[in-house]
């Protein structure tokens, strides 16, 4: 019988929504939205996942309960209680310059949230796995484009196209350049000297794998196993 109480999907989706919840609690968002809808919306998510908990279903079986379903369409909920589709850009567009740095570590957290809840469904159907890297996505990009970070001379700040959604990814390996195929970690936002990171490059030895095989936007392939060492960590503590 698996253990669904352990199951680290279960675990980083519940833990995803508290972020968000303090995440809009704290938020001074312009714009039009309805936060009182997005907030209780979020909160019902995790009697949902609760119930999860104690199904004892095999992963596969949990992706087919109305539960999962349910979380899904609380998602779309959300995003629509945000202002739609473009709901980040919105918030963007209206915040002044000295709003823009604590916003956007905001909108990457409801981002991370958002995308916990989505991918959900998938990361279960891979079936019984005991791994703290289970939790997240770990999908092919490809570097968009490179600059440097404007406050740390040893950090790259990264654009990478991940095919339905870009993300921006911080990094301290200066050999990284614009095409080179990396496999990212999409793991809660952290900020470094004012540029908030959405993930984290998979690498080995502190070299990032720029040569990444598989389709954008998707699982990469061929990945070593020590290479998720890090992020297997960073998840750990998340959950902490």
């Amino acid at each position: 019988m698996w253990d669904t109480s352990k199951d680290y999907r279960l675990l980083v989706a519940e833990k995803s929504v508290e972020l968000f919840l303090r995440a809009v609690e704290g938020a001074n968002f312009k714009g039009k939205w309805n936060k009182k809808q997005a907030l209780q919306t979020a909160r019902k998510m995790t009697s949902e996942i609760q119930t999860l908990y104690y199904s004892y279903l095999e992963p596969s079986e949990m992706a087919k309960t109305p539960q999962i379903g349910l979380l899904e369409d609380q998602a779309m909920e959300i995003v629509e209680a945000l202002g739609g589709e473009s709901w980040h850009r919105q918030f963007l567009e209206l915040a002044n310059r000295d709003e823009k740095e604590k916003l956007e570590e905001s909108l990457a957290k409801i981002k991370f949230f958002l995308n916990t809840i989505s991918g959900l469904v998938n990361r279960l159907s891979l079936g019984q796995i005991n791994d703290p890297v289970i939790g997240i996505d770990i999908k092919k990009g490809e570097i968009s484009s490179v600059s440097r970070h404007p406050h740390a001379d040893q950090l790259l700040v990264c654009n990478v196209n991940l095919q339905e959604r870009a993300l921006t990814v911080v990094t301290n390996d200066l050999e990284i350049k614009e095409a080179n195929q990396v496999a990212v970690a999409l793991l809660p936002p952290e900020v470094f000297m004012g540029i908030t990171s959405e993930g984290m490059f998979l690498g080995v030895d502190g070299v990032v794998l720029k040569d990444v095989k598989g389709d954008l936007g998707k699982i990469p392939h061929g990945i070593p196993l020590k290479a998720v060492n890090e992020t297997r960590n960073l998840v750990e503590n998340f959950l902490q």
